[in-house]
């Protein structure tokens, strides 16, 4: 398991093209990953996730990208990266010795951006076989926070508080012929987390990651020790509510 930080350069053409298209700036990650040789895809075989940041003080660009192999950026467009002096770019990490480290009760801060939805016109056909129904976003903070709770319960955690800190809409163009507009709204969760059970916490959410939409930058779970110590989470009740977190200090951050 690996974790790569990347400060994009914002005067690249291939980075304004793969900002205004999601889409686009899914095919350039893939392209630092070999050819898929399952089903599912490459992104599921070789598990990655991704989320994209902006770090306002230093105005930077930072993408993200969690991956079950060693990631080969050198195939990036020359300009991709941004020269930084005195910073690696980019910069890669092994990070599985540290998810396997975590033990029960360990609580931990977290940063989230997901797709929070919901199936609807789920039917079953004349053949007795269950069909799929279509997705729609949540929209209320409380329905989005049930969401996570949901989530948190099903893989492996529990949320001591958590506060939904922003919105996002990635747009872009869907592959294939029909180039059809695509849409997936994002949610940026912070908060403070305690692990139930470990092995689910690593495999449904950590490697997994959290949710739909996750070819276009959702799912990917990032932890740091929480300001305070252990019982900084435990001291807050309501679970919508985060104490004073303003400079959240990702482990995963390179």
């Amino acid at each position: 398991m690996y974790l790569s930080r990347l400060l994009l350069n914002p005067k690249s053409r291939r980075v304004v093209r793969d900002l205004a298209d999601c889409q686009e700036l899914h095919r350039t990650i893939m392209s630092a990953f070999p050819s898929a040789a399952s089903p599912e895809g490459a992104r599921a075989q070789f598990g990655v996730l991704y989320r994209l940041e902006q770090d306002r003080r230093h105005h930077r660009l930072i993408l993200l990208v969690q991956s079950l192999v060693s990631p080969d950026w050198s195939r990036l467009p020359q300009d991709y990266l941004a020269a930084v002096p005195g910073l690696e770019n980019p910069a890669v990490k092994p990070v599985a010795h540290l998810y396997e480290s975590i033990a029960p009760d360990t609580v931990l801060a977290f940063r989230l951006r997901a797709n929070p939805t919901r199936k609807i016109d789920t039917k079953t056909g004349p053949d007795g076989r269950r069909r799929h129904g279509r997705r729609v976003e949540l929209v209320r903070e409380e329905d989005q926070v049930a969401w996570l709770k949901r989530k948190a319960q099903e893989g492996g955690f529990e949320l001591l508080a958590v506060q939904v800190r922003g919105f996002t809409k990635e747009e872009g163009r869907k592959p294939g012929p029909s180039g059809s507009a695509l849409t997936v709204a994002g949610v940026l969760f912070e908060g403070y987390l305690r692990v139930t059970d470990p092995q689910k916490f690593r495999e449904h959410s950590l490697v997994r990651g959290v949710g739909p939409g996750k070819a276009y930058g959702m799912g990917l779970l990032s932890l740091a020790p929480p300001e305070g110590g252990r019982d900084a989470g435990q001291r807050s009740a309501p679970v919508t509510q985060v104490p004073g977190r303003s400079n959240l200090s990702l482990c995963g951050t390179l």
